[in-house]
């Protein structure tokens, strides 16, 4: 009895352990990155030269074509708020009123000044008339005569003073309703009703953002630049020939029109080696705003470039190498340098490899230098993944994990 129970349960832990080492096996079926499949055959691929459209995100920070600040012309207590903020609104729309008290009164006074001096030069006109008369009849001297043109200029004089005067009252009178100079859109108000605004405040009463277009602006490495601007020609020319730009909002979607650079910074900042740029886009339907934040995405057309698989490297110190496989079906362990463009799949090899090279695509994880292994193609690595598999459902453990 005691017999017939060990032989029972060590049949069961030989039918446990397989059935485990099954379950091992096909919960990596996600992956067969890595995964031996209890030989020395790895997929290997030639390295070729290919054409690639690569992107790389720049941060931005988006602006409207205009961001002018409002600021008063004219010291008062503001008494009205026209708008509200973040409002839409129209050159010439009136945004403050501060109170218009003093500066009716002066208007006033002013208007009465030019009417005073206009009846003055009335009368000195029809003296003069009187004089000259008198003189021609030599009934007057020419001292009494000259005496009466001369107050008749002071008159005009006095009249033109007083219509500055007028002109200058009425402009101050003008500026008690804040106007906007521009169409856009408005900031917050940092004043309200019954604050104390002058032309010397520290903050403006707002800000109105041209938003019909927005400027972008981003800043490149100088060897990024370099690479777009190296031919020779000129500036101008160079932007033209620059691709269109996309814009990745704060959120992480990405905006619907495309934007276009149109301005490059002609000094490079030695602090961070980088140059400004800016990128206009079209704002039709005021999604983008001034202040707002995202990211520039730029494109790279290149060609004769070598694209290898991220999942063939091995990283060690931030260096990447790869495993090149020999005349002799042994591997040699190289360092390569890799673009820092990548799609996130694969990698642009600036150095390190030639066209024709074969590499090491799958488990590199578990290889060395020198190590001799059996080379297949990813199609028959695939085969055989598919058919370890299929063994593993039929139940054929004997050949699933050979």
């Amino acid at each position: 009895m005691k017999k017939h129970f060990l032989k029972f349960m060590v049949t069961q832990g030989k039918y446990m352990a397989i059935c485990a080492t099954g379950f091992i096996l096909f919960s990596c079926g996600n992956s067969q990155s890595g995964m031996k499949m209890g030989d020395d055959e790895y997929a290997v691929a030639t390295v070729t030269t290919t054409s690639s459209n690569q992107t790389k995100s720049y941060p931005a920070t988006i602006k409207g074509t205009q961001d002018i600040e409002i600021r008063p012309q004219v010291s008062g207590f503001i008494v009205k708020l026209c708008v509200d903020e973040g409002a839409t609104v129209r050159k010439g729309q009136a945004l403050f009123q501060i109170d218009p008290t003093q500066y009716q009164a002066a208007y006033n006074q002013a208007k009465a000044a030019v009417e005073t001096a206009e009846a003055n030069l009335r009368t000195l006109t029809l003296t003069e008339k009187n004089k000259h008369m008198l003189f021609e009849k030599q009934i007057i001297s020419s001292f009494e005569y000259e005496t009466a043109v001369n107050n008749l200029l002071s008159a005009k004089a006095a009249l033109a003073q007083a219509k500055a005067s007028e002109v200058s009252a009425k402009q101050n009178l003008d500026f008690c309703t804040v106007t906007s100079p521009s169409n856009g859109v408005i900031g917050t108000f940092p004043y309200r009703i019954g604050s104390l605004v002058s032309p010397s405040i520290a903050e403006p009463l707002t800000t109105v953002s041209e938003i019909n277009d927005m400027y972008v602006y981003f800043s490149m490495t100088e060897k990024d630049l370099l690479q777009l601007t190296k031919t020779g020609t000129s500036l101008k020319e160079e932007l033209e020939k620059m691709p269109a730009v996309k814009l990745q909002l704060a959120d992480g979607s990405f905006y619907n029109d495309e934007g276009k650079i149109d301005a490059v910074s002609g000094v490079i900042d030695q602090t961070t080696g980088s140059v400004s740029m800016r990128a206009i886009f079209p704002n039709k339907n005021n999604i983008l705003r001034s202040g707002g934040t995202g990211n520039v995405i730029f494109p790279y057309a290149m060609d004769n470039i070598i694209l290898i698989p991220q999942s063939s490297t091995v990283e060690i110190q931030d260096k990447k190498f790869v495993y090149v496989l020999q005349p002799d079906s042994t591997l040699k362990y190289t360092e390569v340098q890799i673009s820092d463009l990548n799609d996130g799949q694969n990698y642009i090899v600036t150095s390190g490899l030639n066209a024709s090279d074969k590499i090491v695509v799958e488990g590199v994880q578990q290889l060395h230098n020198g190590q001799k292994i059996t080379p297949i193609t990813q199609a028959q690595q695939e085969a055989k993944y598919q058919q370890h598999l299929k063994d593993q459902r039929d139940g054929n453990l004997a050949t699933a994990f050979n």
